[in-house]
């Protein structure tokens, strides 16, 4: 789960830091959306924030896997990778905003949370 937690806190960190440096750009990408109101801006960064903070605890949770904490990390992560992609899924079929990078999105969190339940599982195991 080592790798796992590396490559999400530099995924999540990264993309953290992008929507807090140009959100406008980050939801055009995704969304093929403008924000258009100061408060969609703030939101965005927030948003910003909080992938940003993800990114940080899952890197320093990989320094401990087999904790009860780190496993704590990768479950919560497995959640939010679920969420996403649902609510990007839906972004993109239900309501229509779909940017170039939006199924690129779709998948890389599809991918994460498979992973995510694949080394929580074989945690069980071991």
């Amino acid at each position: 789960m080592k790798s796992l937690l590396i490559v999400t806190a530099v995924l999540e960190a990264a993309t953290g830091v992008a929507l807090l440096a140009a959100p406008a750009l980050i939801v055009s990408i995704l969304l093929a959306s403008a924000l258009d109101a100061p408060a969609s801006i703030f939101a965005a960064r927030l948003a910003g924030a909080a992938l940003l903070s993800l990114g940080i605890a899952c890197w320093l949770a990989s320094r401990d896997t087999k904790s009860r904490a780190g496993r704590g990390v990768v479950t919560a992560m497995l959640s939010y990778n679920v969420l996403a992609v649902a609510l990007l899924v839906y972004a993109g079929l239900g309501a229509g905003m779909a940017g170039i990078g939006l199924w690129p999105a779709v998948l890389v969190h599809l991918g994460l949370a498979a992973w995510c339940a694949t080394g929580l599982l074989r945690q069980d195991v071991s």
